[in-house]
């Protein structure tokens, strides 16, 4: 028996329940992960509230997290039990003691990661990797608008940004948070509660603007995201943290300057197990050559993922937060 968070019906915190499940065993190309640690992910409350459909009810919940295989199925031949390992890509069911993940997501993990690191790293340090280097191939001088600086995935932006010569204008929500950005290699924050994120982008730029912005908040800030661009320039949609942005008028893309605009995913990016490899890659030497260094603001039990889960929600986290089964 192993114990897993799982929900039978969407809605708040208060539908995570933990309970007992038998261990299932891997099914050929599938490997068993014991979890040490699990990432908490704003995607994972999507699915709770319903905004993603889980495939069926009850559903485990989470996608990411980091330990041992003690189990492997057939013609699995690039992981054995015992190794270390990392995913990000699995079905959902990773708030869990065990978790059974097809081979192809799964990466070994280089000695110089701890497990800790790992879970709190993978989604969202993979999620970093195609939006800076696969989305929009950033060389270096470009000046990017990077909301939720302050959080798990902005912080890792942050440093990454810094290591490819880019200007990261981070945008935060408290004096505290915009230290952090900045600890963290932004070149500049925009205190969204006091200041105009517009206005203060323009002052920061002289006029120019930015060659991107990256938006994980969605329907409150689309139409702020998109004043914030150069003509021509891109704008990354890849999260609803406040909602989905519905109903959008294609032709406003015109109206400010050509703009192009894109919903990328992680799904679409580490579509086979040779490029998860080579992004996994790219990541391992980014935190063992140190230039990105992971902060791991929270830790929480398994059992209280909802109280987790509404930490998140509520903006009262900084950095990565992880669960401990």
């Amino acid at each position: 028996m192993a114990k897993r968070i799982q929900f039978a019906r969407t809605g708040g915190p208060e539908v995570l329940e933990l309970v007992d499940v038998t261990s299932a065993e891997p099914a050929p190309g599938e490997v068993r992960v014991s979890n040490q640690a699990v990432g908490l992910n704003f995607i994972d409350i999507y699915f709770r509230t319903g905004l993603y459909p889980a495939p069926w009810l009850p559903s485990g919940l989470g996608t990411e997290g980091a330990g041992v295989v003690d189990a492997v199925g057939e013609g699995v031949t690039h992981l054995k039990a015992g190794d270390r390992v990392a995913y990000a890509q699995g079905p959902l069911g990773a708030y869990a003691e065990q978790h059974v993940v097809p081979a192809e997501k799964v990466v070994v993990l280089p000695e110089a990661i701890d497990v800790e690191t790992a879970a709190a790293s993978m989604l969202k340090g993979l999620t970093v990797q195609y939006l800076l280097r696969q989305t929009c191939p950033l060389e270096g001088g470009e000046t990017i608008l990077w909301h939720a600086a302050a959080g798990g995935v902005g912080s890792i932006a942050c440093q990454w940004a810094k290591a490819l010569g880019v200007k990261l204008i981070g945008t935060v929500s408290s004096p505290e948070k915009a230290a952090l950005a900045e600890r963290n290699g932004a070149w500049a924050t925009i205190d969204y509660t006091r200041e105009n994120v517009v206005e203060r982008v323009r002052e920061l730029t002289g006029g120019a603007m930015c060659d991107v912005v990256y938006d994980s908040v969605g329907k409150d800030t689309w139409e702020t995201s998109l004043d914030c661009l150069k003509p021509r320039s891109l704008m990354v949609s890849f999260g609803n943290a406040s909602g989905a942005v519905e109903g959008v008028n294609i032709g406003i893309l015109n109206q400010k300057g050509s703009l192009f605009v894109t919903r990328p995913s992680l799904n679409g990016y580490a579509d086979t197990r040779e490029r998860l490899e080579w992004m996994a890659g790219e990541l391992f030497a980014m935190l063992e050559s140190g230039k990105v260094k992971v902060d791991i603001g929270q830790r929480y039990p398994l059992a209280e993922a909802g109280k987790a889960q509404e930490a998140l929600q509520g903006r009262q986290t900084t950095g990565s937060t992880i669960l401990l089964p």
